[in-house]
């Protein structure tokens, strides 16, 4: 991972797919503790009120979302742009025997008619994308009219261009070094997060305030904004999670898909 492939894309493409066996072993932990009912229960609370939802998760990664949504009874589909990922996703969905369908794209178009899914999920997605309001319309049209998105993400690299979140973000870091002083505060590798650094400051979403970007764009895709929790960490996130990430709260977007007139 020394020389960084052409275009933003190959790079984050190669980056997630070295990364995809530790991601796995991650998503598997989270699927055997605490976290998969926390998980499960706040997605659903904010999903449209049916008793089998249709469900697209966006950047599936290796399945935590799909499998446990699909454990819980509901027809998922999952698409990701990384085939290390989806292997990943397949083979724990057939450990957990979860039923989902895995779908690779090309991180731009999905490849689904208008108007297929109920609900559209993912996490730590969308600053990943160098058209995060494109990815939304995207999300938008494959809708049901009534249907929702719920979605999280984070601020990760807003450091990189804000000196005052660069100073939140190293006295947490010095924090949680204080506090577990034994911990691997960059599990990932110095290296691997050196290379995905590096792709984020070319990232439009880098840059930007979140969740108020957010909320912005899509009023202005014509979606309809049901909630936005700005801080969703105390949910979902244990002890070590919240001291390590105290500078970059998790957010939540719900939004709804009007329904035609």
């Amino acid at each position: 991972m020394e020389n960084r492939p052409d275009g933003v894309l190959e790079g984050l493409k190669s980056y997630w797919g070295v990364r995809s066996e530790s991601y796995s072993r991650q998503n598997i932990e989270e699927l055997n503790n605490w976290k998969r009912d926390a998980w499960r229960n706040l997605i659903l609370q904010h999903a449209p009120a049916k008793e089998s939802v249709k469900v697209l998760d966006v950047g599936t990664g290796p399945g935590f979302f799909a499998i446990n949504l699909a454990l819980a009874g509901h027809q998922v589909c999952a698409v990701d742009v990384t085939e290390e990922m989806l292997a990943h996703a397949r083979e724990n969905a057939e450990a957990y025997g979860a039923k989902a369908e895995f779908v690779l794209y090309d991180g731009e178009h999905l490849p689904f008619a208008d108007e297929s899914f109920d609900l559209v999920v993912s996490r730590n997605v969308l600053w990943n994308l160098e058209k995060p309001e494109e990815a939304l319309r995207e999300w938008k049209r494959v809708l049901t009219p009534g249907g929702r998105m719920v979605y999280f993400d984070a601020n990760w690299y807003l450091y990189l261009f804000d000196e005052e979140q660069k100073m939140r973000h190293d006295a947490a870091h010095e924090n949680y070094h204080r506090l577990y002083p034994h911990a691997v505060h960059d599990k990932i590798g110095s290296q691997k997060a050196q290379y995905l650094e590096e792709i984020a400051r070319t990232l439009p979403l880098s840059k930007e305030h979140r969740p108020e970007w957010d909320g912005r764009v899509l009023k202005e895709t014509g979606m309809g904004v049901i909630k936005i929790l700005s801080d969703t960490g105390d949910l979902v996130w244990d002890e070590e999670e919240k001291v390590h990430e105290a500078a970059t709260p998790l957010f939540m977007i719900c939004a709804e898909k009007y329904a035609h007139p």
